[in-house]
């Protein structure tokens, strides 16, 4: 300690009395006159006898010798002690100063060989006497008589003497019975350097008793006590913890005038704060600087963490610059703790100058610090500057702890960078840094954030493996992620146990309230309402928000107004507006309507959000009486119409339409309208429930000129959805006359609509005005246009379209190139179609399977097998993996061509790719097998058709008939004819009943075709090919009066006679 090494314990100072002065006989060759003796000092040792410092230059040896010293072995000790002290330095390097010779008076010398020191610190006899008493250490107490111990040196030893004993002692016994013997010699003199020696030996020890005594006896003695005594009894308070006492004894010594020196304060503030007694250590602290003692670096280190934690911030900081500016270099801890604070805060600049100033002072900051630094970041959101210190240990290569990789997790999660922050979190685990409930609780909440509740639930059951207890704050997780799994059972499990050691946070409270509110579990939500009100849970805003909500919601009017009026008296709601608003009204009513006419409420002092929840409250209840005067309270509000509106969406959204319909006529009688999104939600509904009357009465009350385009454009899509394009389009170009754009979206579904029902001249005007003036049009209106034109059959408008859509710089998609494939194919363009198709290619546009089979059916209706085929394969290598839809339409489109090869290729593929044909694959099969006049496979076709369980219709045997009478193979056409009667129970369509009759009139069979004809006659309406076929087989069978009875029915029903047909045009095989 600093004060130990105080003059007072030094032997800088003779405490021997004075010998008598020897003069020496003068000689006239000497060359001094007298021996008086010279201060001389010590480099080495604070010896009574001192050595020379060096500096004095040596005498030359002198003709004539010295006087001789009175002792003749002088010189030879003189000069052993030199040679001694030379090897001495030659041993401890170049630096130290050892003296080339000693000077001593004659009587110096005569002490010097009396007490035969031979270059001790001390005298032989104080060696001895200080062994004699270290000695009694080894006896108990009682067993030695000091006064007989030390019988041998009465008289012997100086008062400075029997200082040196008692200090070189050890033991506090010892030191007590030899300065008992002590204060018997005769040299003894009371002194405050020996009762301060005797109180270091007490106060190392702790026995502070022996210590106060000693302190008191030397006060007895009329010793005035010094610093340093004040201060070892002071240390010896501190060391042992008596802070009371220790301050009380500071204050007296504080009275006596006597100021400690600054090694004593800083013993009294360490020990004071390693008790957390900061407030004491900031009063001391003040009082030091009162005092004007200079503090050291410890002192400062020691005053700026206190202050720190007393909460004396401001003054911490002064201290800081106060402690640079007097050039102490202050401890990384102090830095650590100065940027801790600033984060808490919040100063962000000042916390970054501190860091900044120790990494210029190459002061290794440690990761609590860096913790600090990015704890201030994230509460900041400067997430680039926590990611870039993150960087800069990377560089420097610190490894994190787990509080700086827990606080990486949360900033990644802040960012969104989830799977970041999952891969830090397993990084964690995989050092085995994994150890604190913290970090779990933050990947926890990352995952809650990504919306992701069953990961985080995993991680706290991951937590929970580790035998992890779980923290009021770890339930608080555990239950959010119960509450967005919407797992009932455990969120109540969760919640119980975080009821157990006390009322849970109002948070906890609001999500499992809105648990049960969202799960429709109204009854239980009822009763949790109620126990949050009988056990006094101090609601907060957003808990009185959800209750009110709920009791808003289903209409509890007594629930409500009981528990605004239990809320809005509390005192801490005195000044919340929105409790206040329900208090206020409620309390109004409760003391009788007639209070409200008087205006005795202010709507300034109301609060809108509020009055909507109570009008969302009333409405439940038709017959209340309040609903319009607080919808009035609401409209005096700034936002009042805007929220009445809104509550208006929320009822249809809700689906509780009366409510809705309820507060716009409210609005209605007011004389208020209400906004355009209200109107346009309530005649969506109406135009979904397919009641258009109402959503055009609706409309029709809200057509005004204040009216916005969404009214209309909702207007628009009610009409196109309810098969009304006629309207759509006339309300369309009403609105386009007001001047309002109705937008890309309304744009398509009308011109879909037209399109759809045949409109297209109405379409084609309506494309024709857009593409003149809007400039909004997007590549789903582009593509709608050039859809509408290919169905109207205006294809080089349609390339007209799609040319402009590229020379504005609308991107087309793959819709666009297959619609456009389309149009070039249907022209008979497949040259052009071919270029589409590639340059879509080219774009990297991911092609589909409906890009590749619309162009190889335009290649199959020009007879480009080869460019089918080939464009097929090129599918399959892209990895398109046909469907049925696209062998259907390539079996279809390979029958249309007459290829019944490639059509029985892609149909075995077909079945090899595991794909299950249906009734119009085998429809086209068996017309490529007909086309092809393969009718063994066409009838095996239809027969394997029925042995897969698919039922073939008229269509199929058709074509089957159709071929066989083409081929001339009348009996075969009847044979499959009957079948299709007998075998199957069909009907056969008027379809099949042409194509048998216009066989039996080719091949000249007459009479079936007659037969057939009556058969079916009540059936065959009005074709005009069977009557005439009819008349036709009647002339030839010779029956002119059945032909002109034809011909006379043909006529009543308009039908006109086919004079080209010919019975037996046709051969018959």
């Amino acid at each position: 300690m600093e004060w130990a090494r105080s003059s007072f314990f030094s032997g800088g100072t003779s405490l021997l009395p004075p010998l008598p002065a020897t003069t020496p006989t003068p000689s006239s060759n000497s060359k001094f006159k007298s021996c008086k003796p010279r201060p001389l000092r010590s480099s080495l040792s604070p010896d009574p006898w001192s050595l020379s410092d060096g500096l004095d230059k040596p005498k030359p040896r002198s003709k004539n010798p010295k006087n001789p010293l009175s002792d003749d072995n002088a010189r030879r000790i003189i000069k052993a002690k030199a040679r001694y002290l030379s090897a001495l330095r030659r041993n401890q390097g170049p630096r130290v100063q050892t003296p080339r010779w000693i000077r001593r008076s004659p009587e110096q010398m005569v002490q010097y060989l009396h007490d035969d020191r031979n270059g001790h610190l001390h005298g032989r006899h104080v060696v001895a006497a200080i062994k004699t008493v270290r000695a009694l250490a080894e006896k108990r107490e009682g067993e030695y008589d000091m006064r007989m111990v030390m019988s041998g040196f009465v008289g012997k030893l100086s008062f400075r003497e029997m200082c040196v004993v008692l200090k070189e002692q050890k033991g506090w016994r010892q030191v007590r019975d030899f300065f008992a013997w002590m204060k018997l010699q005769f040299c003894y003199r009371p002194s405050v350097i020996v009762y301060t020696i005797v109180l270091r030996a007490y106060g190392q020890v702790g026995k502070i008793n022996l210590a106060e005594q000693t302190f008191l006896e030397m006060l007895e003695a009329g010793c005035e006590p010094d610093e340093v005594a004040c201060g070892t009894l002071l240390c010896t308070y501190a060391r042992w913890g008596r802070h009371k006492a220790m301050l009380s004894f500071y204050s007296a010594v504080e009275e006596r005038g006597v100021v400690p020196s600054v090694a004593v304060f800083n013993f009294m503030l360490s020990s004071l704060q390693k008790k957390s007694l900061h407030q004491n250590v900031v009063e001391l602290w003040r009082k030091m600087v009162g005092k004007r003692v200079a503090p050291n670096g410890f002192t400062y280190t020691v005053a700026i963490s206190s202050l720190i934690k007393e909460g004396c911030g401001d003054e911490a900081l002064q201290t800081f610059y106060e402690m640079k500016k007097a050039g102490f270099l202050p401890e990384e801890v102090t830095y650590s703790l100065l940027i801790n604070l600033c984060t808490k805060n919040g100063s962000w600049d000042e916390a970054i100058g501190l860091y900044e100033d120790m990494r210029s002072l190459k002061i290794i900051p440690s990761n609590y610090t860096r913790a600090s630094l990015l704890t201030l970041c994230y509460r900041k959101g400067d997430y680039s500057k926590a990611l870039a210190l993150f960087s800069e240990m990377g560089r420097h290569k610190v490894a994190p702890d787990e509080v700086i990789y827990g606080l990486l997790v949360r900033i990644y999660g802040k960012l969104g960078l989830y799977e970041d922050a999952e891969n830090t979190f397993k990084e964690i685990e995989h050092l085995g840094l994994l150890t604190n409930e913290k970090t779990y609780l933050a990947m926890a909440q990352v995952h809650l954030s990504s919306g992701n509740a069953d990961k985080a639930l995993n991680v706290i059951k991951l937590m929970k493996s580790k035998e992890i207890r779980y923290s009021r704050y770890a339930y608080i997780v555990l239950l959010q992620c119960h509450v967005r799994r919407r797992d009932l059972g455990s969120a109540e499990g969760a919640f119980l146990a975080l009821s157990k050691p006390g009322l849970p946070d109002v948070g906890s409270l609001s999500d499992m309230l809105n648990l049960y509110i969202n799960l429709d579990q109204t009854e239980k939500a009822k009763e949790f309402t109620l126990r949050i009100r009988e056990d006094l849970v101090e609601c907060g805003e957003e808990l009185f928000k959800t209750i009110i909500r709920f009791y808003c919601k289903n209409g509890m009017i007594s629930e409500a107004e009981q528990f605004a009026r239990e809320i809005g008296g509390v005192g801490s709601f005195a000044d919340n507006k929105f409790v206040q608003t329900f208090y206020r009204i409620i309390h109004g009513e409760y003391k009788g309507q007639e209070k409200y006419e008087k205006n005795i409420v202010v709507p300034d002092l109301l609060d809108s959000m509020a009055l909507g929840l109570m009008l969302t409250l009333y409405l439940a209840d038709s017959r209340s009486r309040n609903t319009e005067y607080i919808l009035k309270l609401l409209l005096e509000t700034a936002d009042g119409l805007s929220i009445a509106s809104r509550l208006i969406g929320y009822f249809v959204r809700e689906g509780d339409i009366s409510k809705a319909e309820a507060l716009n006529s409210h609005l209605i009688r007011l004389g208020c309208r209400a906004e355009d999104e209200a109107i346009a939600s309530l005649i969506s509904w109406y135009a979904k429930g397919e009641k258009l009357d109402k959503a055009e009465a609706i409309f029709l009350k809200a057509d005004s000129p204040l009216s916005g385009k969404l009214v209309s454009k909702c207007m628009v899509d009610a009409y196109a959805k309810s098969g009304r394009p006629e309207d759509a389009y006339s309300l369309y170009r009403k609105a386009t006359e007001k001047g309002h754009n109705l937008g890309p979206v309304t744009i398509s579904i009308i011109v879909n609509a037209l399109t759809n029902s045949g409109k297209h001249k109405e379409a084609e005007d309506i494309v024709w005005k857009s593409l003149q003036e809007s400039s909004e049009l997007d590549t789903v209106v582009f593509n709608t246009f050039i859809k509408a034109m290919l169905e109207a059959g205006k294809l080089n408008f349609a390339e007209r379209i799609y040319e402009q859509m590229l020379s504005i710089g609308v991107a087309p998609s793959i819709r666009t190139f297959n619609t456009m494939i389309s149009v070039y194919g249907r022209g008979g363009k497949l040259n052009k179609a071919a270029e589409m198709f590639s340059t879509s290619h080219g774009l990297a546009l991911p092609l589909d399977e409906k890009a590749y089979m619309n162009l190889i059916g335009f290649y199959c209706k020009a007879g480009e097998r080869q460019e089918a085929s080939l464009l097929f394969a090129k599918m399959k290598e892209e990895g398109i993996k046909p469907g049925k839809a696209s062998y259907n339409a390539l079996i279809n489109s390979c029958a249309s061509a007459g290829w019944y090869e490639e059509a029985e290729e892609h149909f075995q593929a077909m079945q090899r790719d595991c794909v299950l044909p249906d009734s119009f694959t085998y429809l086209s099969v068996i017309r490529a097998y007909a086309g092809g006049a393969k009718f063994v496979e066409a009838e095996e076709t239809l027969k394997s058709m029925q042995r897969e369980g698919i039922s073939p219709s008229c269509a199929h045997y058709n074509h089957l008939v159709s071929a066989f009478a083409k081929a001339g193979l009348i009996g075969e056409a009847g044979r499959v004819y009957e079948e299709m009667l007998e075998n199957t129970g069909l009907s056969p369509d008027l379809a099949c009943h042409r194509t048998m009759l216009r066989g039996y009139l080719d091949c000249g069979c007459v009479e079936k075709a007659i037969a057939l004809f009556e058969k079916m006659r009540e059936h065959v309406g009005s074709d005009r090919f069977m009557w005439s076929a009819a008349v036709h087989c009647y002339r030839s069978a010779g029956m002119m009066e059945k032909a002109e009875a034809t011909l006379n029915t043909m006529k009543s029903k308009g039908i006109a006679f086919s004079e080209d047909l010919k019975a037996g045009a046709q051969s018959k095989v």
